[in-house]
């Protein structure tokens, strides 16, 4: 019975080994390939690839310079999170067209980057906050103090650096599940010495849209959850406003006037009830929460069809500062 158990394992380590020998194989294939095709417009280049037993695929060690730029992104870890190594295996059969185009994908599956390491000094971002600016059609107020010490429209690199910032150590994460008849969409994102931030959505969707075209206008804002967690960005702008020569009611009135450029970008006039916690949030506290809990799910492709100073009430929108 013993040498049966021992011979066992022997065999499932083996075909374990095997299996995972062949998925890298096939996911480095289709790296050097992606390089390949991408080489006119960037020099990609990788370590490795790794998995677990316990579903997470990732690319390690990702360098990227971008032809026309001199500095490169970095990219310690990127790729998949799932719930087994087995589920790895049958999506590179889904992926191949090994396998039924109506097969299920997982129970859920997530989409990863760690350790993403962006210089404040690097050519790429400041072209990119540039062209963020011109989106805005350069707004007049754009030079202001209180306007960049809060970053009212982005921190500028400048702005960054002013900070105390050297780089940007960036992770996210993007994790999907289906739950019955609603999907369950969970982000997250963390800037080292600045922030965190987690936003959990319920969707809520027509059975029948959802077998057409309109699949994704059926999606609907069942629930919403936002926490902010401050890693010492707060104080970081409070002190470099006081640099710029603006006083505390003046800095706290940037930061609202950022806010309401915010919720207005988005159709939204945010209420007291988001306004007064947000200003805990800076007043010291370290956590923002952010909840929706309409009372029937909202399409919000069709928000701008409310007056703005609606919306909070139609999404049943509050805060908590803690």
């Amino acid at each position: 019975m013993k040498t049966l158990i021992i011979w066992a394992l022997l065999l499932g380590g083996i075909a374990y080994g095997g299996a995972k020998l062949y998925l890298h194989h096939k996911v480095e294939s289709g790296l050097d390939s992606a390089v390949i095709m991408l080489s006119p417009y960037a020099e990609l280049t990788y370590k490795g690839v790794s998995s677990t037993m316990s579903g997470k695929l990732t690319v390690n060690g990702l360098r990227a310079h971008i032809k026309g730029f001199n500095d490169e992104i970095y990219v310690d870890r990127f790729g998949i999170d799932t719930p087994s190594f087995l589920t790895l295996l049958e999506l590179g059969d889904i992926a191949a067209g090994r396998r039924p185009s109506g097969s299920e994908f997982p129970e859920y599956i997530g989409f990863i980057v760690e350790g993403m390491r962006v210089p404040v000094n690097a050519d790429y971002h400041q072209r990119i906050y540039d062209l963020g600016v011109d989106m805005l059609g350069a707004p007049p107020d754009i030079s202001e103090p209180g306007v960049r010490c809060v970053g009212k429209y982005g921190l500028s690199p400048a702005a960054l650096a002013d900070l105390g910032y050297d780089e940007q150590l960036v992770s996210f994460a993007m994790y999907l599940r289906k739950s019955g008849s609603s999907e369950l969409m969970k982000l997250t994102a963390s800037i080292d010495e600045m922030w965190d931030a987690e936003l959990d959505l319920t969707l809520a969707h027509d059975t029948q849209a959802a077998l057409t075209k309109d699949a994704i206008a059926s999606r609907k804002l069942s629930q919403l959850k936002f926490v902010l967690t401050d890693r010492s960005i707060n104080e970081r702008v409070s002190e470099y406003c006081e640099q710029l020569g603006l006083s505390p009611e003046e800095t706290l009135q940037a930061r609202l006037d950022a806010l309401h450029f915010l919720g207005e970008s988005n159709g939204i006039v945010f209420d007291e009830y988001v306004i007064d916690p947000y200003k805990e949030y800076l007043a010291g506290k370290s956590t923002l929460v952010v909840t929706a809990q309409p009372s029937k799910p909202v399409n919000l492709t069709q928000i701008g069809l409310y007056k703005p100073s609606d919306v909070p009430a139609l999404l049943n929108l509050s805060a908590t500062a803690q």
